[in-house]
């Protein structure tokens, strides 16, 4: 009986695996920052963010990691993000002025490369909070923009 029921579970679980297993991946790797660029977060805290966030929006279609994995499949790209700038905000514009003004905002230049090095995507973008964000953390509160942006990007890149 036990076994019969371990086959079942077995037999059910296993086109997951095999489904998962043909997709591509998507490898993001932890973000850098330009010399001269005063960056006050965590990188790894916003790579893992970040691959968390794409796993949401991009999950579907792509195994998204931030190893690369021990035997790569058919299809991988690597996504490389530098910060190119970043501009703290203004607590007192965002009080008087309101409607968005005084956001905190980053600069960011990402790339995904697929696993012979070819350049699929090339991108700069500045990135600001969303609008509602107030809280800060370990990744500030550009976390989640970054990744939208990003994953925005790459659906409208149509890798397959």
């Amino acid at each position: 009986m036990k076994k019969g029921l371990l086959l079942v579970i077995g037999l059910v679980f296993s086109p997951v695996v095999l489904f998962s297993q043909g997709k591509p991946v998507i490898v993001v790797h932890a973000f850098s920052t330009a010399s001269g660029v005063s960056w006050p977060y965590d990188v790894k805290q916003l790579q893992a963010q970040t691959v968390a966030e794409l796993k949401v929006m991009l999950g579907k279609d792509f195994d998204i990691v931030a190893e690369d994995p021990a035997s790569p499949p058919a299809k991988v790209y690597t996504l490389d993000t530098e910060v190119t700038g970043w501009h703290a905000g203004n607590a007192a514009t965002r009080i008087i002025v309101g409607l968005g003004a005084g956001r905190e905002s980053a600069d960011i230049e990402y790339r995904l490369t697929d696993g012979s090095g070819k350049k699929i995507l090339e991108r700069k973008d500045t990135i600001k909070t969303n609008f509602y964000s107030q809280g800060a953390g370990s990744t500030g509160t550009l976390g989640h923009p970054f990744a939208q942006k990003i994953g925005e990007r790459i659906k409208d890149a149509k890798l397959k």
